[in-house]
C-alpha cells in the first residue's frame, strides 16, 4: 500500500526563495510542497484549497508574525504541525515559540539535508529541530544540575551543549563511546523519553517548575 503524501505549504517573507524551496521538495519523496507564499494572511486564506499538514512558517513575515499565526493555524485544522525557522536563535525567542504551540525550529538557510531531516524527525519524533538549536536549548540548562542525574550524567549533559560527540565525551571522560551511550540511556529513562526532542523538552518542564517554586 502507497503512504500517502504529506502535504507542506511554507511562508517565506523572501519571495525569490520560494523557488529554492520548490526545488528542494522536488528531491523529497512522500513530501508535497502545496502552496509558498510570503504572509499568513495569504496562507490562511488559501488553507481550504492546499490542507496541509505540515505548516513551515518564517518568524518575520509580513504582517502577523510566524509566532502569532500558529493559533490562526490551530484554528484551521487543530492537530497540523508547525515548523518555524528564522535567522535568529535567540533562546527567548525559540522558548516563546514553543510555549505558543511550535512543533519545531530551524535556523536558515534551509538547505535540503536539514530540511529532510527536519521532516523525518517530525514524522518519528513529533519534533525538529537544528542542531544548532538543539544545543542552544541544552546550553541554557546545562550549567544547572538536576538532583536525580548522577555527578556522570551531569557531566555528559554538559559536554552535550558544548556539541560534543559520543566520541568525544568518551575521550574526555576516559572512558568508551558504548559507556556514554549507556549513561545517556539512563538519561532518557529517568526523564521516561525515548529522544533527544523529548528529553529537551522534558528538562524545559521541569526547569520551569523549579523557576516558579
Amino acid at each position: 500500500m502507497t503512504k500517502p503524501t504529506i502535504r507542506i505549504i511554507i511562508l517565506e517573507s523572501d519571495k525569490s526563495l520560494h523557488f529554492v524551496y520548490k526545488n528542494h521538495f522536488e528531491e523529497l519523496e512522500a513530501y508535497e510542497l502545496v502552496g509558498s507564499y510570503t504572509s499568513a494572511a495569504e496562507a490562511l486564506k488559501d488553507f481550504k484549497h492546499t490542507q496541509p499538514h505540515i505548516v513551515l512558517t518564517e518568524i518575520a513575515l509580513n504582517g502577523v508574525n510566524g509566532i502569532d499565526a500558529i493559533k490562526l493555524f490551530r484554528k484551521k485544522k487543530w492537530g497540523i504541525k508547525i515548523i518555524m525557522f528564522s535567522e535568529i536563535n535567540d533562546f527567548d525567542i525559540i522558548k516563546n515559540a514553543f510555549k505558543k504551540g511550535a512543533n519545531g525550529y530551524l535556523t536558515k538557510p534551509l538547505t535540503l539535508d536539514k530540511l529532510e531531516h527536519a521532516l523525518r524527525s517530525m514524522e518519528k519524533e513529533g519534533a525538529a529541530m537544528s542542531n544548532d538549536i538543539v544545543k542552544k536549548i541544552i546550553h541554557n540548562f546545562h550549567k544547572k544540575t538536576f538532583a536525580f542525574f548522577s555527578e556522570r550524567e551531569n557531566q555528559i549533559v554538559d559536554f552535550l551543549c558544548q556539541g560534543a560527540t559520543y566520541k568525544m565525551i568518551a575521550e574526555k571522560l576516559f572512558v568508551t563511546p558504548s559507556a556514554v551511550n549507556f549513561h545517556i540511556q539512563n538519561i532518557y529513562l529517568k526523564l521516561d523519553v525515548n529522544s533527544k526532542s523529548e528529553a529537551l523538552s522534558k528538562l524545559e518542564q521541569l526547569q520551569n517548575q523549579l523557576e516558579e517554586y
